[in-house]
């Protein structure tokens, strides 16, 4: 082998890094190693000025192998391989030493992280002369999205990629599309009308041409990669005729079973066995419910009204699901969120005591398209003289969610203008920690509210109870709780309790999400690549995610996070061949014995049996380099370029050779 010159360049990362390890002798130490032919230190070497260090040396000096001790190769590997093929030199021949995360942010003593640094950089010496020059995969693209949800971070995204021209197929899991917004009856802190807003955007897209709209579907199956995704889509029956449907609701009003909560109204309502889940639905067209329809159920409504009631006879009982194959070249996950379930804190006593009710059941009773027709009454029919409203039910508690969930404490104060707006003279009450109002106009709504005479207590609710202990308790619910600020324990009595429970993830989001390829947070909610210089792209090139279902915001930061989403996936699929890293998995078919592991275990499906070859062969515009199936084989037949065994080998004897 040919003797190399290496160039070493260590950042100082202002103190992130030079504020505990020694970067001045770790260089000169550098220097003396083998086939190192320069050795520099720079402040910031992410920089201009740092980049040009490397390029200049490359072309000045015939630098052969570039390794920069720095942060995490997630951060600024691009940048630096970048810097690195503007020189002259094959990016691949560059590597990334972490010193930053690896080293000095998690070792306290300055000369133990001094040492530790020299061991990662000398794993990264040693290895860069078995490196080998690779070159990206180019493979054609798709111009096609795939959006899943249709909330508002679905509408949004599907409604800016058609725009461009685009095609895009939206899949909706519930009969219409809209989500949580749907139901709300205004937004904070402007109080717009949510149907007002939200509205013209469902009804654009439902009649958008670049736009299919699948809802009441749900995706089961994807494959591919990026720019290239094969997604089996299951478009469950509604058993109506939705091409000649009109959405008139006669057959609602002729249904006999007239009697089943309306998940739209959160069980406050009712609606029939078939039904339009609300007056603006989009696409306005009648679904059987076939748990509750009694000819699909039990085989003997022998009036079947809703047949006789459909003047274009949609009704169709033989109706099956049907699969639906797409193309797509790149996908946006906007599934969203589902409330944190109230019943678990059981010292509050919902679903035990009357009137103790959740933000949603308030959302819908506040509506003038909900159940009450916009009265806020308890249910006896009767207006509340007195509302407490409990703050972070189920966010930031140790015992069920840590996170903060963002919105609980404006929706909040949304609910006491609104409850002031209908009943002037109703006592209200707001029991929070702390009151969080981060976003534009937000903190003013908050002094808006003080001057509506709201009663701002700091203290979180110890219970709710029925038990009364002086007359004015009698018959009431009594929130009690400490009020921290003035050092007292307080009894509230009140004729209704809501309980702003914060934004969970989706029950099925882990699984989803494993159907797409990517992973799930700590706290369940889809992961993003990186939190800060990419936080609408997963681990799997090609699908974004946006909205809640990657971590609890408001509206307009849900639908920012769409726009972003969108002008990522433009960004792809805009171009007709798109770039897929080469450090990935190869199998030499003369070797393979044809056992079949790597090909179950592949996480991404990017390995196929070739009965031509006898032998397993990898995809490799699928391929994501996990290495699943190198540490898989018994006979080590896979390998994976970038990261061979003599390198990795090569990288701990570098490591103990300090």
């Amino acid at each position: 082998m040919a003797e190399e010159k290496i160039g070493v360049y260590i950042c100082h990362c202002g103190t992130n890094i030079g504020g505990k390890v020694d970067v001045e002798e770790v260089t000169k130490w550098a220097a003396t190693q083998p086939n190192v032919a320069v050795a520099r230190e720079y402040k910031y070497m992410c920089s201009d000025p740092g980049q040009d260090l490397i390029k200049n040396d490359i072309k000045e000096l015939g630098i052969t192998r570039a390794v920069v001790a720095a942060c995490s190769p997630t951060m600024h590997e691009p940048t630096f391989r970048k810097a690195a093929s503007d020189g002259g030199l094959n990016p691949y021949l560059l590597q990334m030493a972490n010193i930053r995360e690896h080293c000095s942010w998690v070792t306290i003593d300055p000369v133990a992280a001094t040492a530790k640094a020299k061991r990662i950089l000398s794993a990264q010496i040693h290895r860069l002369p078995l490196n080998e020059p690779l070159e990206p995969i180019e493979v054609p693209v798709n111009h096609d999205v795939l959006v899943v949800g249709g909330g508002i971070a679905g509408i949004e995204a599907a409604l800016k990629l058609s725009a461009t021209g685009k095609h895009v197929t939206l899949v909706e899991r519930n009969p219409s599309i809209g989500g949580h917004m749907a139901m709300f009856d205004k937004t904070f802190p402007t109080l717009d009308c949510a149907a007002c807003i939200l509205t013209p955007k469902m009804s654009a897209l439902g009649k958008d041409p670049n736009i299919t709209l699948m809802a009441y579907s749900e995706v089961e199956y994807v494959e591919g990669y990026v720019g290239n995704f094969t997604v089996k889509v299951r478009k469950k029956a509604r058993y109506v005729n939705t091409d000649i449907c009109t959405g008139c609701g006669a057959c609602q009003e002729a249904c006999v079973v007239r009697k089943v909560k309306s998940e739209f109204d959160q069980g406050l309502g009712f609606r029939s066995a078939i039904y339009i889940p609300f007056a603006q639905a989009v696409p306005l067209r009648a679904t059987i419910d076939p748990a509750k329809c009694l000819t699909l159920s039990k085989g003997k409504c022998k009036q079947q009204t809703c047949v006789s009631a459909c003047g274009p006879g949609a009704i169709d009982f033989e109706q099956k699901d049907e699969v639906v194959e797409l193309d797509v070249g790149a996908i946006i996950m906007a599934t969203g969120f589902e409330l944190w379930d109230a019943a678990q804190e059981t010292r509050y006593g919902y679903g035990r005591l009357d009137n103790v009710i959740t933000s949603l059941e308030f959302e819908r009773i506040s509506n003038a398209s909900g159940p009450t027709g916009g009265e806020i009454v308890c249910k006896n029919g009767e207006a509340p003289k007195s509302v407490v409203i409990l703050h972070c039910v189920g966010s930031r508690d140790q015992n069920y969610q840590e996170f903060c969930s963002r919105v609980c404490c404006m929706y909040s104060l949304k609910f006491s203008h609104l409850i002031k707006e209908h009943l002037p003279e109703t006592e209200v009450y707001e029991l929070y920690i702390d009151m969080r109002c981060f976003g534009k106009n937000y903190e003013e709504f908050y002094r808006r509210l003080m001057d509506e005479g709201v009663n701002f207590v700091r203290g979180r609710a110890a219970e709710v109870t029925d038990v009364a202990l002086s007359p004015d308790e009698e018959g009431r619910l009594v929130v009690k709780t400490e009020d921290t600020l003035l050092g007292i324990v307080r009894r509230i009595p009140a004729d209704m309790v809501i309980l702003s429970a914060g934004l969970s993830p989706a029950h099925d989001a882990k699984e989803v999400s494993q159907i797409f390829g990517f992973g799930c947070s700590a706290n369940g909610f889809y992961l993003e690549r990186h939190p800060k210089l990419e936080p609408v792209a997963t681990v799997t090139d090609g699908i974004f995610i946006a909205g809640c279902c990657q971590y609890p915001k408001d509206i307009p930061d849900t639908v920012a996070q769409a726009g972003a989403a969108a002008a990522g996936v433009l960004g792809l699929v805009d171009n007709d061949t798109v770039k897929v890293e080469p450090t990935i998995s190869y199998i030499d078919p003369e070797k393979c014995s044809g056992c079949h592991i790597c090909v179950g275990l592949c996480p991404h499906n990017a390995i196929q049996y070739n009965e031509e070859k006898n032998a397993a062969e990898v995809i490799e515009a699928a391929c994501k380099g996990c290495g699943v199936c190198v540490s898989a084989c018994g006979s080590n037949v896979p390998q994976q370029r970038g990261y061979l065994d003599v390198q990795i080998f090569a990288e701990i004897e570098g490591a103990l050779a300090v």
